[in-house]
């Protein structure tokens, strides 16, 4: 169907965007339909228009910039349509659907949920392997929201988009993150490249005023992108004996592997959590736990024992999980550290002391005790269950073991409790019948450690 405008003798020009690459094979990329790729073309003609530019010059930078742009998107849940009460589509609990479209098109493939830079890397694979025959190394990027998306799970996602990209050897001109081609309550997310010459480059970073975007000039070269954490250099002690230097390898490989563990159980944590709290447990314990073991490994690097190793863990912990588990796991962390030697190998009575020193910390700093529905209910049975082992005359980790058992229990038995302090205290009643996240992360990290040991 023509334009109107067209029908009354006005110049016309008709341009489909065919961003999806999801929609149709490489050699049918006339066939694929538009989909969030539209904001940077429509956003790169309007400029070419506003900057005088003759109807078929701006035609032509129409057709480039679209042939320069690919999306692609994820679903976790369908849309509704006005007046029905059925989604379009649904997506099966703990998977995602790939390849899907802005008008409700349910997607092309399934697979399971995965942690922010697994997703990143999926995105932005599908996208670099479409990059155009004549493309530089200069590119926009749109993160956009479905429509029931929250800002901040785009932002997690964001942290690990930009780097992906950078390292692939892209500089990334003004990007956006947030809600701009919507599928109604859609729940997912869509990644779309441009990639820029020195004219859509100078279109894309113009002022704009519209509905959906509004922004002045964008100058410069750097791209917009969430800050560096910056790693400042730190100075261990080298431990003085063999066995320290044992010692030390022995808590870095600990930490190692509560690294890898918590990445698997990220998911498992984070719907736990969400019952009662903001469903960030999972991220929290898995991004704690890897700054840690970072910093353990670069501590052994330096030849540091258990101490100054489980020291430095406790340090990156607590500044890179944020929240209040992140606080009391590096706080405890840390009292555990002051337990051990740096010149000897830890020895049972060197982990019970420090349990229960971690644990006394975490107490205080918290307010709580059993049966207030914290990690404290996992952490209490592990300290005492270890300590009543080791005066048994049981092998570390024979009592490490039985102790991780009892603390496992007593996580599962949070179940019937309802929470007396934090934020989950003020939705106690949705808790009831769930267990604790932070009991049950405090459990599942003592059985990790079991099996190490």
């Amino acid at each position: 169907m023509l334009p109107s405008a067209f029908a009354e003798g006005i110049d016309t020009r008709l341009i489909a965007t065919t961003d999806d690459v999801a929609s149709a094979p490489r050699l049918e990329h006339y066939r694929r339909r538009g989909t969030a790729g539209d904001l940077p073309v429509f956003k790169i003609i309007g400029a070419a228009a506003e900057a005088g530019l003759a109807l078929d010059a701006v035609e032509t930078v129409g057709q480039r910039a679209n042939a320069r742009t690919r999306s692609f998107g994820v679903a976790f849940d369908g849309c509704t349509l006005p007046g029905e009460k059925e989604k379009l589509f649904h997506v099966p609990e703990g998977r995602l659907a790939l390849g899907l479209g802005v008008h409700g098109e349910p997607g092309i493939d399934e697979l399971d949920l995965m942690r922010p830079e697994e997703l990143a890397a999926i995105l932005c694979e599908r996208l670099l392997d479409e990059a155009p025959s004549d493309a530089g190394s200069r590119i926009t990027a749109v993160l956009n929201g479905l429509g029931s998306t929250k800002y901040e799970e785009l932002f997690v996602l964001w942290e690990a988009i930009i780097p992906y990209l950078e390292n692939a050897g892209y500089s990334i001109i003004a990007p956006l993150a947030g809600e701009y081609v919507t599928s109604l309550d859609m729940a997912g997310c869509s990644l779309t490249l441009t990639w820029l010459d020195e004219e859509l480059e100078a279109f894309w970073c113009a002022p704009v005023t519209s509905a959906a975007l509004r922004r002045e000039r964008v100058t410069g070269q750097e791209s917009i992108a969430l800050p560096a954490l910056i790693d400042v250099p730190k100075t261990v002690m080298r431990s003085q004996t063999d066995e320290g230097r044992r010692g030390g390898l022995c808590v870095a490989r600990a930490m190692a592997r509560l690294s890898a563990a918590l990445a698997e159980a990220e998911p498992m944590l984070g719907k736990i959590d969400a019952h009662a709290g903001d469903g960030d447990h999972g991220q929290s314990m898995a991004r704690g736990s890897d700054a840690a073991a970072k910093a353990a490994r670069t501590a052994v690097g330096a030849g540091a024992g258990p101490s100054t190793v489980l020291m430095a863990a406790a340090d990156a912990w607590a500044d890179r999980a944020g929240g209040t588990s992140g606080a009391l796991w590096g706080a405890g962390l840390f009292e555990f550290s002051t337990a051990l030697d740096d010149r000897a190998m830890p020895e049972a009575q060197h982990l019970a002391l420090g349990l229960r020193r971690a644990r006394d910390k975490i107490a205080a700093l918290g307010k709580a005790k059993p049966g207030d529905k914290t990690l404290i209910d996992a952490l209490t049975p592990l300290v005492d269950h270890f300590e009543a082992g080791i005066e048994k005359g049981h092998t570390l980790s024979r009592a490490w073991c039985e102790a991780a058992k009892a603390s496992t229990d007593a996580a599962e038995a949070t179940k019937e409790l309802l929470p007396r302090l934090g934020r989950a205290r003020l939705h106690g009643e949705r808790s009831l019948g769930q267990p604790d996240a932070g009991a049950v992360s405090m459990a599942f990290c003592a059985r990790v450690i079991g099996e190490l040991l």
